[in-house]
């Protein structure tokens, strides 16, 4: 098995040279987007993992998908295709499931709240998070993404300029978005649920993890492809 990646290599350049890495990390709930410039093996050390054990699974799994060319090269892929891959793939995931968990999470409060004191804190913090993705989708949709695109086929500097702009305001809200997802884990206990829990507080649960692992590899996307493959335009003009 040939070794690609190795313990001092940043959990963000695991994922963007194998995309495919993200199941492994999310597997182990290694952050790679927030935490990419991190080394594997400090996240490693910081879930008190096995190191061996994760860096097999990433370099073994990478081996498989490489014989078989499944893996895409984001780095070079075009921004259209990219962009596209962004909104298909996780703008829609986020479009249809935030409302759907908005009605969980609401449900469960209402219902177990008195007895399941950080319920409270499940509630406002993840309608935080719903309210700044919504805000934030908009922005990417009506704004950033035409720019980028537009950029791509005309080169026009105003339009890359127009993009570089918004980017330390992007990556701001991704930070925003990490943390209170950080504080959703923490204040469910990595999401244990407690004994005898009903189907819908199971259900949230499940769907809370869901959100997250997208979320990961989403703002992955963006913070460690796309908005650095913006810069080193900006540095080649």
């Amino acid at each position: 098995m040939e070794q690609v990646f190795f313990r001092t290599t940043k959990t963000g350049d695991i994922v963007t040279k194998f995309p495919k890495a993200s199941q492994v990390l999310k597997e182990y709930k290694i952050d790679f987007c927030c935490g990419g410039n991190q080394p594997i093996s400090e996240a490693i050390k910081d879930r008190h993992l096995n190191e061996e054990e994760v860096l097999n699974k990433l370099n073994s799994l990478y081996s498989e998908a490489y014989s078989s060319n499944e893996s895409i090269n984001w780095r070079e892929a075009s921004y259209p295709t990219l962009i596209n891959y962004i909104i298909t793939t996780h703008h829609v995931y986020l479009n249809e499931t935030l409302p759907e968990l908005a009605k969980f999470v609401t449900k469960v409060y209402r219902v177990h709240g008195k007895k399941r004191k950080e319920l409270k804190d499940v509630y406002h913090l993840f309608h935080q998070l719903k309210l700044e993705l919504e805000h934030h989708l908009i922005e990417e949709e009506e704004r950033v993404f035409p720019n980028i695109i537009d950029y791509e086929s005309s080169r026009a500097q105003t339009k890359l300029n127009a993009t570089l702009k918004t980017i330390s305001e992007l990556e701001d809200e991704h930070e925003s978005a990490g943390t209170l997802l950080k504080e959703l884990r923490q204040i469910t206990n990595d999401y244990s649920l407690p004994e005898g829990a009903c189907t819908t507080y199971t259900l949230m649960y499940l769907k809370l993890q869901e959100l997250e692992a997208d979320l990961f590899e989403h703002i992955h996307l963006e913070n460690n492809i796309l908005f650095p493959r913006l810069e080193q335009e900006a540095s080649n003009e």
